[in-house]
């Protein structure tokens, strides 16, 4: 009964936290549907984040045996934010459709068309959210059978770069690459996303051969299948959008160094954009 009451909190809370900050910005600013949508996309996005992030501290600080300590907030929050994934998927979808009406096809509604231009464009994305959901959920709250709530803790904390990620989104769809902000947010994002996604796993494998005494290229071997599977399918992909960051940020970089420096105050040179995906 109480987890179908977490599961149905959530699917409340990040849809409306959605909707209202959607309403809230149109009101308030004065943005149209497709500019409000997106903001609201990742400002719940970054919401998410914040929770996931302080839930894993405070089970990863309560947990001193790695393997058998328990903390209440690691079922709950993981069955509260379940929801969410799904959730992201259709709002991502609006997104994708907002850029389409910018471009120029404001006839664009939901048809097959439209839905199969998300799929190609967010293929990776909607399949990360589509694993977290059949695979990492019973995993997490089934499969490992209530051990191990310390490395969950650590997987949430994967989720402290999503709220750079979702600034520079923001900065970019503005405009504002030239900005200090976006500047200080993106050495942030760097360092955020190397230390809880790219280095996540190889730490989770090295943590659990300090427990069981065993050199961490053999841990492979005695960890379940399903900690093998998820790191096989996971890890691969934040190598794989760190590689995104960090050519998008070369670029930037070359994109600067390439500005002649402006001697007259009439000289050109106006805003570039940055091709970073992430």
């Amino acid at each position: 009964m109480w987890a179908l009451v977490l599961v149905s909190a959530g699917s409340v809370f990040f849809p409306g936290l959605f909707l209202l900050s959607k309403l809230t910005l149109r009101r308030m600013m004065g943005w149209s549907e497709g500019e409000a949508a997106v903001v609201s996309t990742r400002l719940v996005s970054s919401v998410q984040a914040v929770m996931a992030s302080s839930a894993g501290s405070i089970i990863i600080s309560s947990c001193r045996d790695v393997m058998e300590d328990r903390h209440w907030l690691t079922d709950s929050y993981i069955l509260f934010a379940t929801p969410y994934f799904a959730y992201d998927v259709y709002a991502m979808f609006l997104c994708h459709r907002h850029k389409l009406q910018v471009k120029g096809h404001e006839q664009e509604q939901v048809s097959g068309a439209v839905v199969g231009g998300y799929l190609r464009t967010e293929l990776l994305m909607v399949l990360h959210h589509v694993f977290m959901v059949t695979f990492c959920f019973p995993a997490s709250l089934l499969w490992r059978q209530g051990k191990g709530d310390y490395f969950q803790g650590v997987l949430f904390l994967a989720e402290l770069s999503t709220p750079s990620v979702c600034l520079g989104k923001v900065l970019i769809q503005y405009k504002k690459q030239q900005t200090l902000l976006h500047k200080v947010n993106g050495v942030l994002m760097l360092f955020t996303f190397f230390s809880c996604r790219v280095l996540l796993f190889p730490y989770l494998y090295y943590a659990y051969s300090r427990y069981i005494s065993m050199p961490v290229y053999l841990v492979p071997l005695v960890a379940p299948w399903q900690c093998n599977l998820g790191a096989a399918l996971l890890w691969p992909l934040q190598l794989y959008w760190f590689g995104l960051i960090c050519r998008g940020a070369l670029r930037l970089l070359h994109q600067r160094s390439n500005t002649p420096p402006r001697s007259f105050p009439l000289s050109g040179g106006g805003d570039r954009n940055c091709a970073a995906a992430t």
